[in-house]
């Protein structure tokens, strides 16, 4: 089964299969999966918050970090990429107690580096909460399929 495939396989569900520990405590369910984009909702934990009661914006760019990232094994490449940096765009708040949905996207796909992008939206997609843009790099480590 290729790496999209098991994300496919999940669709609706948490992603406890994911090979990331941190994809796993942050718990995502899998909306929809296909090659170079992925969507998974999150229910927001009071841990995640800031002070003042909101996501906390650390929290949202790792969400982004971390949906690219998982992004990168719907193309089903040979060889691994690491980020290489992560700009976001906080738009508006988000409290507790409420859920948010992530959707990637690739922008370029070159041989060595690719652009991606990843949008944070209330759970009902009424309010863009966040966008951020990132550029990976082809790394020299094999994957194991």
């Amino acid at each position: 089964m290729t790496p999209l495939e098991k994300i496919q396989s999940s669709i609706g569900k948490e992603f406890t299969e994911s090979p990331s520990p941190f994809m796993r405590w942050l718990n995502p369910i899998i909306v929809a999966a296909e090659p170079g984009t992925l969507e998974f909702k999150y229910q927001i934990r009071p841990e995640w918050l800031n002070p003042v009661g909101n996501l906390h914006g650390g929290v949202t760019a790792a969400i982004v970090d971390d949906i690219i990232g998982a992004t990168m094994f719907s193309l089903n490449e040979a060889h691994f990429y690491t980020t290489i940096n992560n700009v976001i765009d906080y738009f508006s708040s988000v409290t507790g107690n409420e859920s948010i949905v992530a959707k990637t996207t690739i922008i370029k796909k070159g041989k060595q580096f690719i652009n991606a992008e990843c949008e944070i939206w209330n759970g009902d997609k009424s309010r863009l909460i966040a966008k951020g843009t990132s550029n990976l790099f082809k790394t020299e480590i094999k994957k194991h399929q």
